[in-house]
């Protein structure tokens, strides 16, 4: 938050406690069981970041993606990744009309509010990379015109963690550009069990009626970039990231940007909980998405089968928390 920037005040985070929950709410008339992940899921949204899948085939993802494009009166595509997928099929191209004689420019999908990336380990990395671009600078350039991408924008990328074969690896350094990772899982019978009721009376995400539109959205980013974070929190924060890069399980530690990540999903969090200010708590609960896929094993730890997660976990109780909030 900058020093012009105003704090958000108790009222506007009461209203955007409420705007969450009406969402959240909405997504869960089609997402069943999966409360936890689907709010995470929005606070990513709303901390203006994009969204890495790793889940099996089947287990609701694209259904996740199509409810949040409906439940926000917004825009969604959905690309299929394939080895011989185009830069230009994703972020489009000039087009010759031969009636007019000139270059039209033609959109790709990233010229949507959601963006499904589906499986976006099989495309190449040159594909990767048009993507990660995009996601990054919110812009497209296609011939001497820079094109701006719709706002809200979040990328809900997928990959299939136990399948491997003809697959690209995304680079550490684009895994970076994801605020989160996380999965949905299979849900618990009882949910499993809503799934398909819902699904025999036609309930869908394409049938979800709008909670906001783009404007309540953007509203409701502006509103988590401006909640509170004390410099205890900061400096919590950064003492986090900076545990990770002396593990010595890792070749590499969690990054500048993976702090800075860390502080808008908490502030995006504490928001989605009716309160101006962030705490250490939230920064707890938005350690294991926004830190894991940002911590490189070494490999002898990959050997090992360790998981990142459990490091996560290892530097959150290493690490002391600031004392006014453990006070309470």
């Amino acid at each position: 938050m900058t020093s012009e920037q105003i704090a958000a005040s108790a009222d506007q985070v009461r209203a955007f406690e409420g705007w969450f929950n009406e969402l959240l709410a909405n997504v869960e008339n089609v997402i069943k069981g999966k409360r936890d992940e689907v709010a995470m899921a929005l606070v990513g949204v709303f901390a203006e970041g994009h969204l890495l899948f790793e889940d099996v085939p089947g287990t609701g993802k694209t259904v996740l993606a199509k409810s949040i494009a409906h439940s926000i009166d917004g825009t969604w595509s959905r690309v299929q990744f394939t080895p011989d997928l185009l830069p230009s099929d994703v972020t489009g191209g000039l087009v010759f009309n031969q009636n007019d004689g000139k270059f039209e420019l033609h959109k790709g999908p990233v010229f949507s509010n959601v963006v499904l990336a589906d499986e976006i380990n099989r495309a190449s990395p040159k594909t990767q990379a048009a993507l990660l671009e995009v996601m990054e600078e919110r812009h497209v350039t296609i011939g001497n015109a820079t094109n701006d991408v719709p706002r809200p924008f979040v990328v809900i990328a997928t990959q299939n963690p136990v399948e491997q074969a003809g697959t690209y690896r995304l680079p550490e350094a684009q895994l970076d550009r994801f605020l989160m990772r996380t999965s949905l899982g299979y849900p618990d019978e009882a949910s499993e069990i809503d799934v398909l009721k819902s699904s025999a009376v036609g309930t869908t995400a394409e049938a979800l009626s709008p909670v906001l539109d783009t404007d309540g959205v953007r509203r409701m980013i502006d509103i988590a970039a401006a909640v509170h974070i004390d410099d205890q929190i900061h400096a919590y924060i950064v003492r986090l990231v900076t545990a990770t890069r002396t593990l010595p399980e890792l070749r590499l530690g969690v990054s500048t940007r993976g702090a800075i990540a860390m502080m808008r999903a908490a502030r995006s969090l504490a928001a989605s909980q009716g309160r101006e200010y962030v705490n250490a708590d939230d920064v707890k609960r938005v350690a294991q998405p926004v830190m894991g896929h940002r911590m490189l094993l070494t490999p002898d730890a990959e050997l090992k089968r360790v998981d990142a997660n459990d490091l996560v976990r290892q530097v959150l109780d290493a690490v002391e928390t600031p004392a006014a909030v453990r006070a309470g």
